[in-house]
C-alpha cells in the first residue's frame, strides 16, 4: 500500500496533484506511497480491534447510483442503499456501525421486513437501535439508505472530465462511502450493484454476475463469494476503460481457467504484464497455495485521476499506478498475504505488507537466482537502516488506538524492516523448513486461508512446522525496536602443538538483545577456509572452537545474511567472561533439520569427564563425538551424517550425576 512524497497540497477547495514517476521504483515504495503522509484526518477507533466482537457481519449488499458522477459538474455525491445481514453473537439490541458523518447522510434504517428503527450518528459511528432484544446465533438483516455527500475525503474519488470515479479504503476509509463495521477482523461477503452510464466500465471485488443495459444505463452487479475485509472492498471505473482479459489455468484442474482483468486508459497498454501475469499466478500458488479466488485483476488508474500512491490491493482487483512489474509483483503477492489471509488488527500489518514486500525479492530469485534476490533484500535493508525512526515492527498499543498513517505505513519499518525480518525468518530456518512453513500456513483452512491472522498465530504455525519454538524470534525481530549493533571479539589459543582453539566473542551492544544464529568464517595457513554456524542466544556469548590447523583469520557473517545490524571485529576476548557455565546443558543442534552437517553445543561447569554420544532411534549407537575429560567452559562439535540415511536421531551427554538427551533430523 503505501509511502508517500509530498502528495497533496489542498487550497481551499482544490486538490493538485503532483506528478509522480513510479517507472524504477520498488513495489514496496510505491505501494506505501499515500498513506504515511495522508493531509485528510484519519478518525481513531473507539475500542480496541480484536476479532471479538457482539455481531459478526456476514454480507453486505450495495445498490449505488453513479450514474450523475460522470457529468459536469461530475459531483462527489450519490445515494445508495446498504443491506447489512449479520450474526449475533452477543445478546444485544443495538449494533455500532462506522459511518463518517462527514461523508456520509444516514436517511433510514429499517428490518428488511419493512420495520423503521431508530439510529444516531454521532463522528463515525452509527448506532442502530434494533426492534427487540437479540439472542446469540439469531441472522439480523438491516437496510440503511444513505447519501455520499459533495466532498472530498480520502474514500470516493472522482476526478471530473478524466471520467475516473473510484474508492480506496484502507485502513478506515470504508467507512467513507458505506456503512459498515470498518474493521479488519470482521470478514463478509459482499454483493454490488452500481448504476453508471453506458459508457463507463466498472470493475469490483469477485466476479461479474451480470451486466444489464437498460435505456442508457448500465448496471453492474458484482459478487464476492470469498469473504473479505471492508477496507479491501472497491469499485474502480473510467468513461471508456480498455479490457485485457487473459486466463490462467489452474495446476489442480487445467480445464479450470480464471480470468485475469486487466483495465486501463487507451494510452496506457497492459499487455507487458498480461503476459507475465499468469506466470506469477503460477509461481505464487506453486509457493503457497493455489490462487484461491475466482477472478483477479488490476484497474490503472492514474496520478492525474487522483490515485497518486502507487497501488492498493483490493481483493481481486488491485488499483495500480503503473504497469511496474515490482509494483505488481508485491500488490499481487498481497492476494495471499493481505486479502486471502488478512490481518486481524493493525499491529498484525507485518503479515500484509512485510510478507508483500519480501515477495518482490522471492519474485526476481526465480528469474535471477539467489543472488537478485539477495540484492534486493539488501535494497531493502539499506531502506531500514538508513530511515529507521526507532519504533517496532508490531505494537500492540496499535489495537486499542490506530497509529497515524506515518507510523502505520512508514516504509523503513512496515515495508524495509518487514521484509527483512522475513529474510531472517528464512536464514534461521533454511529453505526446507521456511517454504514448508509458509505453505502450511497458507494451505490452513481452519485457521488461516480466507480468514484472518495475528503475528503470533503465524510464529506458531512456523515453529509447529519446523519442531521448534520460535518466540524468541518474535519478541526481538518483530515486536522490538531497533537492531544489533555487534561488537565482537576473538583470539587464537595454540594449545598444544598443532592444536589451536579460536574464542569467538558475540557481544552486543545496543538496548535489547536480538538472538539469532550466526556464522563465522576461519581461514588458516593451510587447507581451504571453514564456516561455523552457532544460535547466538545471550549477550556476551563466548564460543570456542578447536581446529589442528594454525588459524590466521576470523570474518563474522560473512555472507552478510543478517542483513540489519553493525558489526565490528577486534582482537581480544575476555576468557573469564562466559567460559564457565552455570551449569551443565546440552543444546539444540544448529541447524535443525540438517544436510549433513551440524553442530552441537554444550556446556561445562567444571572440570570432568564428558561423554557425547550419537544413536539412531532403536538406540543403536552410531558415533562418539566426546570421551574425555574437559575443563570448565562452553563448547562446540560438529556432527556429520554424510554416510547416513535421513531420519530422526538422538545425542546424548552424560557427565557425572547429568544426563541429557536431544533429538535432531537430518533431511538430505
Amino acid at each position: 500500500m503505501k509511502k508517500t512524497i509530498l502528495l497533496f497540497i489542498f487550497i481551499c477547495i482544490g486538490n493538485y496533484l503532483v506528478a509522480q514517476d513510479f517507472s524504477n521504483m520498488r513495489g514496496s515504495e510505491v505501494c506505501s506511497m499515500k498513506r504515511s503522509k495522508m493531509t485528510i484526518p484519519h478518525l481513531d477507533y473507539y475500542s480496541p480491534n480484536t476479532p471479538r466482537h457482539s455481531y459478526d457481519v456476514l454480507n453486505y449488499k450495495l445498490n449505488v447510483d453513479l450514474y450523475s458522477c460522470y457529468f459536469s459538474p461530475y459531483p462527489k455525491s450519490f445515494s445508495a442503499t446498504n443491506v447489512i445481514t449479520f450474526r449475533v453473537d452477543s445478546t444485544l439490541n443495538l449494533i455500532k456501525l462506522n459511518a463518517n458523518n462527514v461523508s456520509l447522510a444516514i436517511d433510514s434504517v429499517k428490518l428488511t421486513s419493512g420495520t423503521n428503527l431508530t439510529y444516531t450518528q454521532v463522528s463515525d459511528i452509527l448506532t442502530v437501535n434494533l426492534d427487540r432484544t437479540y439472542n446469540i446465533g439469531e441472522i439480523v438483516n438491516i437496510r440503511i439508505k444513505y447519501r455520499h455527500l459533495n466532498v472530498t475525503d480520502a474514500s470516493f474519488y472522482n476526478s471530473g472530465s478524466t471520467g475516473y470515479v473510484f474508492t480506496d479504503a484502507e485502513p478506515e476509509g470504508a467507512r467513507g462511502w458505506f456503512p459498515c463495521w470498518d474493521r479488519p477482523s470482521d470478514k463478509a461477503t459482499f454483493d454490488l450493484t452500481v448504476k453508471v452510464p453506458q459508457t463507463v466500465r466498472l470493475g469490483s471485488n469477485g466476479r461479474l454476475n451480470d451486466s444489464t443495459l437498460t435505456g442508457d444505463s448500465l448496471y453492474y452487479h458484482w459478487v464476492s463469494r470469498d469473504p473479505l475485509s471492508t477496507y479491501l472492498m472497491v469499485m474502480t471505473s473510467k468513461v471508456g476503460y480498455t479490457i485485457n482479459i487473459v486466463y490462467w489455468h489452474k495446476p489442480s484442474n487445467p480445464l479450470d481457467s480464471v480470468p485475469l482483468r486487466l483495465y486501463s486508459p487507451t494510452n496506457a497498454s497492459s499487455s507487458a504484464i498480461a503476459a507475465i501475469l499468469p506466470t506469477m499466478t503460477t509461481y505464487y500458488s506453486n509457493a503457497y497455495t493455489e490462487m484461491p479466488f475466482e477472478k483477479n485483476g488490476f484497474s490503472y488508474v492514474p496520478n492525474s485521476a487522483g490515485f497518486v500512491w502507487g497501488g492498493m490491493e483490493n481483493q481481486t482487483l488491485t488499483t495500480i499506478n503503473a504497469w511496474n512489474e515490482n509494483t505488481v509483483s508485491h500488490e499481487y503477492a498481497h492476494q495471499w498475504f493481505g486479502d486471502m489471509i488478512t490481518c486481524a488488527s493493525w499491529s498484525n500489518i507485518w503479515l500484509n505488507e512485510g510478507f508483500a514486500t519480501w515477495n518482490e525479492s522471492y519474485w526476481v530469485e526465480r528469474t535471477g537466482g539467489y543472488t537478485a534476490y539477495k540484492n534486493m533484500i539488501n535494497t531493502d535493508a539499506n531502506s531500514y537502516m538508513s530511515g529507521n525512526p526507532g519504533w517496532a515492527i508490531s505494537v500492540p498499543s496499535w489495537d486499542v488506538t490506530t497509529p497515524d498513517e506515518n507510523t502505520l505505513f512508514n516504509f523503513a519499518i512496515t515495508y524495509c524492516k518487514g521484509s527483512c525480518a522475513l529474510h531472517l525468518l528464512r536464514y534461521t530456518l533454511g529453505d526446507t523448513l521456511f517454504f514448508r512453513g509458509m505453505k502450511a500456513y497458507a494451505t490452513d483452512t481452519a485457521n488461516f486461508k480466507l480468514k484472518n491472522s495475528t503475528i503470533p498465530e503465524f510464529i506458531a504455525k512456523m515453529g509447529s512446522v519446523a519442531g521448534q519454538d520460535l518466540t524468541w524470534f518474535m519478541n526481538a525481530w518483530i515486536y522490538q525496536p531497533n537492531h544489533p549493533l555487534y561488537q565482537n571479539g576473538y583470539n587464537f589459543v595454540n594449545t598444544s602443538g598443532s592444536t589451536w582453539r579460536i574464542n569467538f566473542l558475540a557481544k552486543q551492544t545496543q538496548t535489547g538483545f536480538f538472538p539469532i544464529p550466526i556464522e563465522i568464517k576461519f581461514s588458516f595457513t593451510t587447507g581451504a577456509d571453514t564456516t561455523v554456524r552457532v544460535m547466538n542466544s545471550v549477550n556476551n556469548q563466548l564460543f570456542s572452537f578447536y581446529f589442528n590447523r594454525q588459524p590466521t583469520a576470523v570474518v563474522f557473517d560473512p555472507n552478510d545474511m543478517i542483513v540489519i545490524k553493525t558489526a565490528t571485529l577486534s582482537v581480544g576476548v575476555e576468557e573469564n567472561l562466559t567460559m564457565t557455565p552455570n551449569n551443565f546443558e546440552l543444546y539444540q543442534n544448529i541447524p535443525n533439520p540438517f544436510n549433513p552437517v551440524t553442530n552441537i553445543n554444550y556446556d561445562v561447569p567444571k572440570n570432568a569427564h564428558v561423554k557425547l554420544v550419537v544413536y539412531d532411534l532403536l538406540g543403536k549407537e552410531i558415533k562418539t563425538l566426546v570421551n574425555e575429560n574437559k575443563t570448565e567452559g562452553k563448547y562446540t562439535i560438529s556432527f556429520n551424517g554424510m554416510n547416513l540415511p535421513s531420519g530422526v536421531y538422538l545425542y546424548r551427554l552424560e557427565t557425572d550425576n547429568f544426563v541429557s538427551v536431544k533429538k535432531m533430523l537430518m533431511v538430505k
